[in-house]
């Protein structure tokens, strides 16, 4: 076991710490790339919508002299900190670029990642992390001193008691004993009390914490943050009035109403564990989770309306603790938020005893709770993953190294600004939702925009009706929102002026080049740069992304780690890779926020993520780094194709095809093919108005073959006016798997869905 204290090591465990029980509070409480091309923040970041078959292969092989100073290879430094020096020897971004062979804005790329694109000075001068020198001074100490480092942050919280002298301990090798990780344990606070009373107590009591914006044009509301604890408190009062207590589990199922973060922050405020539940999932998929963590009440709401259409989540709810009440596991409390806008009280069924509505009774209680302090290891949420089979995986979160790594992240990756009017489009469902809606902006005193409604209602411009309405200045979606705008057309976004924005961001997927540059070019008129993160919901914040202002970034590039992460690449064998190469992505040493197990299931834990490479935490996912240090994420690694013995990541063939002109949106996946072992399938959606036709079916599967290769050309083209989509977004590559083996008696649950009707409409046209 390592110790951040000393860095030496300790023994083991036997067994890991009981997962709810609440700690003791002491007594005193890829291939090469070249740098083609250079754009600047404020400059059209271009690319040509023709090339010739052949001439992308070139040119990728040809040798480019490097920038002033580079030298071939990487300088000899320590491995975890070789992109710190690699970086050091980019181009600065002042003057010109010498011995860099640039391509003239418009002429042909050999590849899309291949641009540079700037920091203005202007941008650069007034960021956090102003210069690749900064992040390199901070980086180096993250790794070096990461006790000195961590402790310097979690100092600005508070801590009813601060931790001891070892600041983290852990254990990544399961050949050394069970996995383990700890960070700041002794330490005693409370989450809920640094987002809120934290935050008044500084001043910021009448800053709007939350401003919400409804389903429908015109519905709004707002809160500041002495309003939001009050209102936290009357929750957090009711709930130990109906015996919540710390280490209890509350079951979330809401909408994105406010209610939802007011919920969250109740649970946390009294030392209980919430499990949020997407208010999307089916009623056998709540009943799972109910039966998994036992909770003592279960908050959900009436109904909710998105879009046009109304969603009874009363219902669905009701269905899954039927279910539950059968299988042994009732739930005495069903309290129930009354929204007005979607539902009347008198449509919606009822149970007399259990149910009770929110309205009725959490407005008599008192606007003053008293905090439940907790040490930093004590369990703040469980949020489950859902697998396409079996059981789900309760990932399991403690509050102080969450507390601290969100909020830090948070600041960092979005240069955020106290006068920053802060969107991110995620659902508190996920993960997104947890770190950077709630938790990681309110421990800024951040103003947090919520949308209860979709995305393209009534039309494709309301985000950008959004933006110019609260003014907001960072906009944090996800790949495939931005892939569905883009596809609708530049008209929608151009209505608006957008002229607030200064941060744009992309989360959940890799976004492919050509979207980042339209993000970039249109949504942002060239002069914002992209947080393109990358993180999971097992590790709590981001792991590798871009500070804006700190370094040039790559069209498709999650760029550089963030402090204290140590990526390492790995071939098959679990031997390391240095430099420019492509392998599995894994990280060596624990970071604040990294979950601690799986609810009740810690063996599974160390099976998937510690015992494939021992002695480092395995993402799942594919990764490049090339000859600068930056990382490209090539998406998970059972979306790697291999076909006559070529692995192809599916995120590589999806950007090929998005290039195409005519191709709005692609999802890539593997089938079975008697010859090559694995072919692959390509969905595609096109741009609005292409017909469909051979020629461009043809057309296509060129593009794929001139920027890879004729080996990762696709065996099928499959029409998709649509994909199946989560309605936060998520692809749902286990359905078009299904669909693509012709296994439509397989295809499971599909409750999730934003449009259902797109699986048959897929299932239509599977042989067209």
């Amino acid at each position: 076991m390592v110790v951040c204290s000393t860095y030496t090591t300790s023994p083991s465990p036997t067994t890991p710490t009981p997962i709810f029980q609440p700690q003791p509070l002491a007594p005193s409480v890829n291939a090469s790339r070249s740098l083609l091309r250079v754009v600047r923040y404020g400059t059209v970041a271009t690319r040509s919508s023709t090339r010739s078959s052949g001439s992308a292969r070139r040119r990728r092989s040809r040798t480019l002299a490097p920038p002033a100073g580079m030298v071939s290879g990487h300088p000899t430094t320590d491995s975890h900190l070789r992109h710190v020096d690699s970086m050091a020897l980019l181009p600065s971004g002042a003057g010109a670029i010498q011995h860099l062979n640039a391509v003239i804005l418009g002429e042909a790329l050999a590849s899309e990642e291949n641009d540079l694109v700037f920091p203005s000075p202007g941008f650069s001068s007034q960021a956090l992390i102003s210069s690749p020198e900064k992040y390199g001074e901070m980086y180096r100490r993250s790794i070096e001193d990461p006790a000195g480092f961590w402790s310097d942050i979690a100092s600005e919280f508070y801590w009813k008691q601060k931790w001891g002298e070892q600041v983290c301990s852990e254990n990544f090798d399961v050949r050394k004993g069970p996995v383990s990780i700890e960070w700041f344990k002794g330490g005693v606070t409370n989450i809920c009390y640094n987002c809120l009373d934290r935050n008044i107590e500084a001043g910021f009591g009448d800053k709007v914490a939350m401003y919400w914006e409804g389903n429908e044009p015109g519905f709004d509301d707002k809160l500041t943050y002495n309003e939001l604890l009050d209102k936290v408190c009357q929750l957090a009062n009711y709930l130990i009035s109906v015996g919540v207590k710390k280490g209890d589990a509350v079951v979330i199922y809401l909408p994105m109403l406010m209610e939802l973060p007011i919920a969250m922050l109740a649970c946390s405020r009294i030392g209980a564990v919430h499990s949020v539940v997407f208010a999307g999932f089916s009623a056998e998929s709540i009943a799972q989770r109910i039966t998994d963590c036992k909770p003592k009440v279960v908050i959900t709401c009436n109904a909710v309306k998105r879009g046009a259409k109304v969603i009874k989540l009363k219902e669905i709810v009701d269905a899954a603790l039927t279910e539950c009440a059968q299988n042994g596991c009732p739930v005495d409390v069903c309290l129930t938020y009354d929204n007005k806008l979607a539902m009347d009280r008198e449509s919606t069924v009822w149970k007399d005893g259990r149910d009770i509505w929110w309205q009725d009774v959490v407005p008599k209680f008192p606007t003053k709770c008293e905090v439940e302090w907790v040490d930093a290891e004590d369990p703040l949420f469980l949020l489950y993953t859902s697998g396409s089979t079996g059981k789900p995986k309760g990932v399991l979160h403690t509050t102080g190294g969450y507390m601290v790594y969100t909020a830090t992240t948070f600041k960092y990756a979005f240069d955020y600004k106290q006068s920053d009017i802060y969107w991110c489009t995620a659902d508190c469902g996920w993960i997104t939702g947890h770190s950077y809606v709630t938790y990681g902006p309110m421990l800024n005193a951040a103003s947090v925009l919520i949308f209860e409604g979709a995305p393209t209602y009534p039309d494709s411009g309301r985000c950008w009706d959004i933006v110019d309405k609260y003014k907001v200045s960072i906009f944090y979606t996800a790949p495939t929102l931005v892939r569905s705008l883009m596809r609708d057309g530049d008209q929608y976004v151009k209505r608006y002026s957008r002229k607030s924005l200064r941060v744009l961001g992309s989360v959940g997927e890799p976004i492919n080049p050509s979207a980042w540059r339209w993000f970039y070019n249109v949504v942002g008129d060239s002069r914002c740069p992209i947080s393109d993160t990358w993180w999971q919901t097992e590790t709590g914040g981001f792991l590798i992304t871009p500070l804006p202002g700190a370094w040039p970034q790559k069209p498709g590039s999650a760029t550089y780690p963030f402090f204290g992460v140590q990526p390492a690449i790995v071939d098959e064998k679990g031997n390391e890779i240095e430099g420019e190469c492509s392998g599995y992505l894994c990280i060596k040493r624990s970071w604040p926020g990294a979950f601690r197990t799986l609810y009740g299931d810690h063996e599974r834990y160390e099976t998937t993520y510690f015992k494939a490479f021992p002695g480092y935490y395995f993402s799942g996912d594919g990764c490049s780094r090339d000859k600068d240090g930056y990382y490209w994420l090539t998406g998970r690694v059972d979306d790697v194709i291999n076909v006559s013995g070529h692995r192809i990541g599916t995120a590589e063939v999806e950007s090929a095809l998005v290039s195409h002109p005519q191709c709005a949106e692609a999802a890539v996946v593997g089938v079975e093919h008697e010859v090559k072992g694995q072919g692959i399938y390509a969905f595609v959606t096109l741009v609005e108005g292409v017909p469909y036709s051979e020629e461009l079916r043809k057309s296509l599967v060129a593009v794929v073959r001139s920027q890879i290769g004729a080996f990762a050309a696709p065996d099928k083209i499959h029409w998709a006016p649509g994909l199946p989509k989560t309605r936060s977004g998520k692809i749902m590559r286990r359905i078009l798997r299904k669909i693509a083996s012709r296994q439509y008696d397989e295809l499971g649950d599909t409750s999730t869905l934003a449009e259902p009707q797109v699986v048959q409409q897929l299932i239509d046209l599977a042989d067209v």
